[in-house]
């Protein structure tokens, strides 16, 4: 039987209600953030894109492994079950859990300080990068060529440029090289698995680690496996552990493909790492087998992990953005091809020729649109990566078996009628900032001088 384009795999058995404003409102609440999405309290929001990153809902089979959530401040039953199912996903005997992503991140980065100055990835993404300027790595991102082109359908944009890897490899001394999978700085684009196995064995002729940022591990898979005719007979979880097999070691946020609410882990293969890694975790986070978190995450996290791999879940996550995609292009919104993942991004540049990339246009459309619409998104651009990023974003993340086509259609059919004011889009200026991660809570207002009319 033909798999249904678009049917969700689940039922809706528990609802949240949405509570509806109004553009005078909005526009107050807006004033109030200092034109910060990430300071718009949750209520004021009517659909909220903003990240993908622990937003999604989970299944009745994860609530019920909550109940049986051991809390033990040692040796919990419960990490033992999330030891066991990550061991089985990505074949490495090294575990640690922690309370999410970024702290895994921090600590490997750590832990890897003494073995280089730089670290070589395809994009680095926001914590990613801060963690590693605040430990003194030095990042070289090398992307695909393809990635700069917004317009191409080029499938694996996510890829790491390969001569500019050997490159660097050569020239610089490495402490790792990281892929991000799927790539989300660009456009939630995947890696193909002979480009993962390429840098793989340039690292290991390099003698550089390979680490892995598969926090999007299962969606990756799902697009070698539907994009590359070598895998159209693979499961997603025996691609999966093909891309884990090439790997010296991965950290990973269990908010995306752990379907979980919050949590992360890191995986070693290294005995000594392993034993670096627990050292640096517990003065931070507690105990190694419970690296913040309660017994009850891990159960869920172990859940969410098998469901991630479902070839129905991962049809109907993928189709769907496809779809959500698709219906944006054809309403003339500048959107980033191929389709990704986790989200649809705009081209913001190509809808505000008016503004430079000093007026932030990525953040005046993006807090502009929450005005006009209720909805949440988040600027990836000059405010995320600073003025010389060349790019002006704004990512629409979709999250996990959350939102209806409905929820969606209001979405596109707002999009279409905002863009007809995009013209007057106001630029922003940054009235103040902190030094590490501005763009959760920096500060704006609107310039004077960029347009006639405000946006919100």
């Amino acid at each position: 039987m033909t798999k249904p384009f678009l049917m969700e795999p689940y039922k809706i058995k528990s609802t949240e209600p949405l509570y509806f404003t109004t553009r005078e409102y909005r526009k107050k609440v807006l004033e109030k953030a200092h034109l910060n999405l990430f300071l718009i309290p949750a209520r004021d929001v009517m659909i909220d894109l903003l990240t993908d990153s622990g937003t999604g809902a989970m299944s009745q089979a994860q609530w019920s492994a909550l109940l049986r959530g051991d809390e033990s401040y040692a040796g919990a039953e419960s990490f033992f079950r999330f030891e066991s199912t990550i061991q089985k996903i990505t074949g490495m005997p090294h575990i640690i859990p922690t309370h999410q992503g970024r702290s895994a991140e921090r600590i490997l980065l750590g832990a890897l300080k003494t073995r280089g100055e730089y670290l070589l990835s395809n994009t680095l993404f926001d914590t990613t990068r801060a963690n590693a300027g605040l430990l003194g790595f030095k990042v070289l991102d090398l992307p695909s060529e393809e990635m700069k082109d917004t317009k191409s359908e080029y499938p694996f944009k996510g890829n790491i440029h390969l001569e500019k890897l050997e490159q660097a490899l050569q020239t610089h001394s490495v402490a790792g090289v990281i892929m991000t999978i799927t790539n989300n700085s660009g456009g939630g684009h995947p890696a193909d698995f002979e480009n993962i196995k390429a840098a793989a064995e340039l690292c290991k002729k390099y003698k550089a680690p390979f680490i892995l940022d598969a926090c999007r591990f299962a969606e990756n898979a799902w697009f070698i496996k539907t994009r590359n005719k070598s895998f159209q007979n693979h499961s997603p979880r025996d691609i999966a552990r093909k891309i884990f097999d090439l790997a010296d070691m991965c950290y990973v946020s269990a908010k995306k493909d752990g379907l979980s609410h919050i949590g992360g882990f890191i995986c070693l293969r290294d005995n000594q790492l392993f034993t670096d890694c627990k050292n640096r975790l517990i003065p931070l986070l507690g105990f190694s087998t419970y690296g913040g978190l309660a017994g009850r995450d891990l159960e869920a996290i172990a859940v969410g992990l098998e469901e991630a791999l479902e070839e129905d879940y991962l049809h109907y996550r993928i189709s769907s953005t496809a779809w959500f995609h698709g219906e944006l292009k054809a309403a003339s919104i500048p959107v980033v091809h191929p389709a990704g993942g986790h989200a649809v991004y705009i081209d913001v540049k190509k809808l505000t020729p008016h503004l430079s990339s000093s007026d932030h246009p990525a953040q005046a459309f993006a807090a502009g649109f929450y005005g006009f619409s209720g909805v949440r998104s988040c600027e990836i651009g000059s405010v995320m990566f600073g003025e010389s990023y060349s790019q002006e974003l704004v990512r629409l993340a979709i999250p996990r078996r959350v939102y209806t086509r409905s929820h969606l259609n209001y979405v596109i059919e707002s999009l279409t009628q905002f863009q007809k004011e995009v013209q007057h889009l106001k630029g922003i200026e940054i009235t103040w900032q902190p030094e590490v991660l501005r763009h959760f809570t920096a500060h704006f207002k609107w310039k004077d001088k960029t347009a006639h009319t405000s946006p919100a």
